[in-house]
């Protein structure tokens, strides 16, 4: 009963964000895609005409559904807790790289799980990857990295990111001139805003209420032996799964034909590698930084900033993959974005540990 009692929420929480992602995948959004922090944060990008990449333009409802709703379970919770300061400029730049990972992989982590579950063996590499690059980062977290104390700032500090995102839910239902809007291929395929919208609060106020994060349930049990949020882990895939099946979403157990995606097993591993490395030093995976930006963290907002930069950087200079595969500069990049992500992990080792 005590076990029950400490694991249930978070297994509840995966339940729920696997069953949500079918449903949304069912009315409208693109196969095996129904929550990608990294495409839908690349999207918006595309719609603010940070990118011209016509196919992935679209302001995504999911995304500002899971700040409002972290902001409002953490209020209710008494945990909007306003913090920043720490490290800016490194975590803009570890945002970027994680940003760089996940569009080489096509996907972040939470898009990795719900690939799987949509029987896209290509994500087995990712998730390899994944587990690498957490690894790697645990001994630099052993080792003693730290990105320095964040300090209480400013209420107004707290608000902002919120205040964007309702901002950017304004211009997503007046669709002015000025905001593009894909009339093809992934960024024209979406749930209706009202449910992309309710699904984004519910999962924001789950992940915000029990610390759900990909990369935390990898890390702590890496590291502690503690399997408590890696129970969330696999509950997506097993709703995700289970949802796909109830739902007739396509489950195609296969390398070949899913949906954006692509068959080289090196650079979906590498891609998620630097994913995964770079996350543990930022402290969460994509969507913890969303929630903690909704719950009073301006060191997430300043993360999650960088991804966005990153996303528009990736699609203006050809970083970002496709469905025929990785780029010659994306490749590159990956490189280059993993001595970045060392770099700043050895720069802030703790030199007296």
């Amino acid at each position: 009963m005590t076990k029950l009692k400490e694991h249930g929420p978070i297994i509840v929480a995966g339940l729920a964000v696997g069953l949500i992602a079918a449903i949304l995948t069912k009315l409208g959004n693109p196969g095996n895609m129904g929550f990608c922090i990294a495409c839908f944060l690349r999207d918006i990008a595309g719609a603010l005409g940070l990118h011209r990449a016509a196919v992935v333009q679209y302001i995504r409802p999911e995304i500002i559904g899971l700040v409002l709703g972290a902001m409002v379970m953490a209020m209710v919770s008494k945990e909007f807790n306003v913090r920043g300061g720490s490290s800016p400029m490194a975590r803009f730049v570890l945002g970027f790289c994680v940003m760089v990972g996940a569009l080489m992989f096509l996907g972040c982590p939470l898009r990795m799980v719900l690939r799987l579950g949509g029987g896209d063996l290509n994500a087995l590499m990712g998730l390899v990857g994944f587990v690498i690059g957490i690894f790697v980062g645990t001994l630099f977290l052993k080792a003693g990295f730290s990105l320095k104390k964040s300090t209480p700032q400013p209420k107004v500090e707290g608000f902002l990111m919120p205040a964007i995102t309702v901002a950017l839910l304004v211009l997503l239902v007046a669709a002015p001139a000025f905001i593009f809007f894909s009339e093809e291929a992934p960024g024209s395929k979406h749930a209706p805003i009202v449910i992309a919208l309710a699904a984004g609060l519910i999962v924001g106020a789950l992940a915000q209420k029990t610390r759900l994060c990909m990369v935390g349930g990898i890390r702590d049990a890496i590291m502690f032996r503690d399997f408590h949020l890696l129970m969330g882990f696999v509950a997506i895939f097993v709703a995700a799964l289970v949802g796909n099946l109830i739902l007739g979403n396509p489950v195609n157990f296969s390398f070949t034909d899913q949906p954006v995606a692509y068959n080289d097993g090196v650079w979906n591993l590498m891609g998620m590698v630097l994913v995964g490395f770079a996350s543990v030093l930022l402290g969460g995976c994509p969507l913890r930084q969303l929630i903690l930006s909704g719950s009073g963290n301006s060191d997430s907002s300043v993360a999650v900033l960088g991804m966005v930069t990153s996303a528009a950087f990736c699609h203006n200079f050809g970083l970002a993959s496709s469905g025929k595969g990785p780029t010659a500069n994306g490749q590159i990049a990956v490189i280059i974005g993993l001595i970045v992500v060392a770099v700043i992990g050895a720069a802030n080792l703790n030199k007296k540990k």
